[in-house]
């Protein structure tokens, strides 16, 4: 895919969403993120993310009981290769504070988009409209992607 071609060689931030549609095979958004994941399993893509994406991973397999899914998740955003997941230091944490301040982002979205930042990411991967914006980052939303691939 174009986009994914696009990304090759980048560091790519991660929100929780694209995660989950890949994980869950979303039937809608599988055909998108499961190409970009297979990029990043060959190297051609670095991913960064905050360890709240675990928190927000791990909500409805614990929910669920699924005790597979959610070892599955955490064995992704621990142990997978060119995917690095970023506690949230005092410095992320100031930073987040800043973007609430200036772009009105939401705790969570602020955390993860200053933890993108932190990793030296380029672009940020959602499917929330609301993350775009004059931070830094090129912003890719999926459902867009899916009109404009």
């Amino acid at each position: 895919m174009e986009w994914v071609d696009r990304l090759s060689g980048q560091i790519v931030g991660l929100d929780t969403a694209p995660l989950i549609y890949f994980i869950e095979k979303h039937p809608t958004y599988l055909p998108l993120v499961h190409p970009f994941f297979e990029a990043v399993e060959r190297g051609d893509i670095q991913v960064v993310t905050s360890t709240l994406t675990l928190t927000e991973v791990l909500i409805h397999p614990l929910r669920q009981g699924n005790r597979d899914l959610a070892l599955q998740y955490s064995r992704i955003l621990l142990n997978a290769n060119h995917l690095k997941t970023l506690s949230v230091s005092p410095s992320i944490a100031t930073e987040a504070a800043h973007l609430r301040a200036r772009h009105g982002f939401k705790t969570p979205d602020a955390i993860q988009i200053a933890s993108a930042q932190h990793g030296n990411a380029t672009f940020f991967l959602t499917n929330d409209e609301a993350l775009t914006g004059t931070f830094g980052l090129q912003t890719l939303v999926l459902k867009h992607l899916l009109v404009h691939p």
